[in-house]
């Protein structure tokens, strides 16, 4: 049966550049994000969720204004809660239909930003934490995103602590520089081949 690695890391650690690596190896991965933008757009889903707020959330392009919807939730954890009970059964199930198509493979990955916060670990047999230095991460953040440092500390206050992730994680990557990133997935990938071909 096919095992499940959990693949997450905190705001800037660079967890999409891990996921993609993986991909290019031929491992199969699924990002739970790009999952749920997907769902959003769905017109069952866009009103569902537009009903959650008094605000319109929806864009001139008639999508889910995302970004508006995060700075909601980001005030408002009840708000969040049932945001999140609109969406995560549906990728849940998402990623069911999907891991049907590579029931072959020794094990696939699953990216997900908020894995350890909503105790997805217990349904992984195990999980990738990728971490990175802090100003590393602020520097990442501010050169892909519109935003300031302090909506960043925010975000990453707002977070699991990384020492919580590091205590709960299988493996831990350190993405600092690139090339030794590689050189750590490409033993991981030995490793889980060996772990799951065998077992």
């Amino acid at each position: 049966m096919t095992k499940i690695i959990g693949l997450t890391g905190g705001i800037g650690t660079g967890k999409t550049t891990v996921a993609n690596y993986f991909a290019s190896k031929g491992v199969p991965v699924y990002i739970a994000d790009e999952a749920a933008k997907e769902i959003m757009n769905a017109k069952e889903v866009m009103q569902q969720v537009q009903a959650l707020f008094s605000e319109n959330v929806i864009s001139e392009n008639g999508q889910l204004n995302r970004n508006y919807i995060r700075e909601l939730v980001f005030k408002d954890e009840d708000k969040l809660a049932q945001l999140n009970s609109i969406i995560h059964p549906k990728v849940k199930i998402d990623f069911e239909n999907w891991l049907k198509e590579f029931k072959e493979a020794p094990f696939v990955i699953k990216e997900v930003a908020i894995l350890f916060e909503t105790n997805g670990q217990n349904y992984c047999d195990a999980t990738i934490l990728v971490t990175a230095p802090l100003e590393t991460r602020i520097q990442r953040i501010l050169e892909r995103d519109k935003t300031s440092k302090e909506i960043i500390l925010k975000i990453i206050k707002n977070q699991l602590p990384e020492q919580e992730k590091i205590r709960l994680a299988t493996y831990v990557i350190e993405n600092e520089n690139l090339e030794k990133t590689y050189e750590l997935i490409d033993i991981l990938i030995k490793k889980l081949n060996n772990i799951y071909i065998l077992t």
